[in-house]
């Protein structure tokens, strides 16, 4: 069995555990286990892949494997990984461990919050070993399928409607992107479904092309929050409860900014080339509107999901760059935001379980009853707002440094436009810290709320530890993905 087969085994197996578990304790503890064994096995997987490539090895795709699956179109069970599939993988362990400790607390129906949550795992992890089209397509419905009841039974406020507007969104995209796989694989005349064998081949006609980029952009960037697609993700964001947040904005997003990248800039690089100026248009609204957006909000989630829509408008944004600086900072964002949004999420959950509000109007003064909390929450509006020393200023500063290589007038002016965003981030997240941490506690019940417990304490520092660590030393990371980023860009300007 190959290792990476692992990744989405583990989840299906804790769904086993959970399913036999007779008590909250044996839930807890399948959960436990199952999430220690997915980070250490992604930790692993870092050190492997390093010492591979230290080693010389060179190859795009490693440990990688094949069986047949579906003969007459030539599907695969192929998996395979780069050093960007190594750091999403890395990205979802963290998250999924993080996220189990955030849910500690949760009180309705535990097993089968935790099956689905185990079920959307097991998606996402498919997805970022796959090589095979319709397997990575496969993995991406399974991954969107649990949201639907996630949020439909285990949320907050308008639930229901946020739910449905997620999913038929969602599944709208879905149709776009599977019209887009059959395409190409169709429209390349190759005998797989194989991304590696389909890229090596480079025989798409352009007039395909400029049919199936679209499809398939837009397929992925709905998930990815590409404007005017993006409205399904607040509300989900703000519905669901806080481990699925996590997860969704920390990780399931990231499958829109991976999937552009990986399927429709790799395999269609000629119509890229072509239409990249629109959806550069498309991802700079993104960008702006989003942290606009996020200013004029009073909804703690509201604040993040709109600050999600912004930041993951700068991953599509710098992958459209087309050179290996920007398309590398792209991938450190996605590390990045997936950290600092899972830590908002988290805070914000625990902040609304004492204070039963998300009202930035009615929070303040909250530094001197929860200083844990509070402590944390600014260090995650600090990493959202570009400070040096964390994750969110060396994804920022690739990205910018990187788009601003492009020496043509519109992509220095769109560059400029988006570089706005540093600025109005800065203003909401200090408005809101400055509002609901500092100053008086107004509300007289507040002052008798608790600080964080143990397992909110752990799942926050670990967060905490992951996002400094990439902000001090990047160097390792920007070198694990590099090379892999490298390959890409190449086959793309080929």
């Amino acid at each position: 069995m190959n290792i990476l087969s692992l990744f989405p085994a583990v989840p299906l197996l804790m769904m086993l555990g959970l399913w036999l578990s007779k008590s909250r304790r044996q839930i807890h503890a399948v959960m436990v286990a199952g999430s220690s064994v997915l980070l250490a096995l992604a930790i692993w997987l870092v050190f492997h892949y390093l010492g591979l490539r230290e080693a010389g090895e060179t190859a795009q795709m490693l440990l990688t494997d094949s069986v047949m699956w579906y003969a007459p179109l030539h599907i695969h069970y192929a998996v395979g990984v780069d050093g960007i599939s190594v750091a999403m993988l890395l990205l979802s362990a963290i998250i999924v461990f993080t996220g189990t400790f955030a849910s500690w607390q949760m009180q309705k129906d535990v097993k089968a919050y935790f099956l689905w949550f185990c079920l959307l795992s097991v998606g996402v992890f498919g997805f970022f070993i796959s090589v095979d089209l319709f397997t990575m397509f496969m993995f991406y419905e399974v991954a969107l399928i649990p949201m639907y009841l996630l949020i439909g039974v285990w949320g907050s406020g308008r639930k229901e409607y946020s739910a449905m507007k997620l999913t038929l969104m969602l599944m709208g995209g879905s149709a776009l992107l599977l019209i887009g796989i059959l395409g190409i694989y169709f429209g390349s005349g190759a005998t797989t479904m194989n991304v590696q064998e389909i890229a090596a081949l480079h025989n798409i006609p352009v007039q395909l092309q400029r049919i199936w980029f679209p499809l398939v952009f837009v397929g992925f960037g709905v998930l990815g929050a590409l404007f005017p697609f993006h409205t399904w993700s607040p509300d989900g964001h703000a519905s669901a409860p806080t481990a699925v947040s996590m997860l969704h904005a920390g990780v399931l997003m990231k499958l829109g900014g991976y999937g552009c990248f990986r399927v429709a800039m790799y395999l269609l690089p000629d119509a890229a080339h072509e239409l990249s100026w629109i959806f550069i248009i498309l991802t700079t609204i993104s960008v702006v509107y989003g942290a606009f957006s996020a200013c004029v909000q009073t909804d703690l989630k509201y604040i993040n999901a709109y600050s999600s829509v912004s930041h993951c408008g700068l991953v599509l944004f710098a992958i459209l760059m087309m050179n290996t600086t920007a398309s590398t900072g792209a991938i450190l964002q996605m590390l990045s935001h997936g950290l600092m949004t899972a830590l908002f999420f988290a805070l914000i959950g625990m902040i609304y379980g004492r204070t039963h509000t998300r009202d930035v109007r009615q929070l303040s003064g909250l530094m001197k009853v929860m200083p844990f909390l509070a402590v944390g929450y600014v260090i995650a509006g600090l990493a959202n707002l570009g400070l040096p020393g964390l994750s969110g200023f060396v994804a920022e500063m690739t990205i910018f440094n990187g788009a601003f290589m492009n020496d043509d007038t519109f992509h220095r002016v769109v560059t400029i436009i988006a570089c706005t965003s540093i600025v109005i981030t800065a203003v909401y997240i200090l408005r809101v810290v400055g509002k609901i941490l500092y100053g008086t506690c107004e509300n007289p019940e507040h002052l008798k709320l608790s600080d964080a417990t143990w397992d909110e304490r752990f799942a926050v520092i670990c967060l905490v530890v992951a996002i400094a660590g990439m902000g001090l030393a990047p160097l390792w990371v920007s070198d694990m993905i590099r090379g892999s980023v490298s390959e890409l860009i190449a086959h793309i300007l080929s």
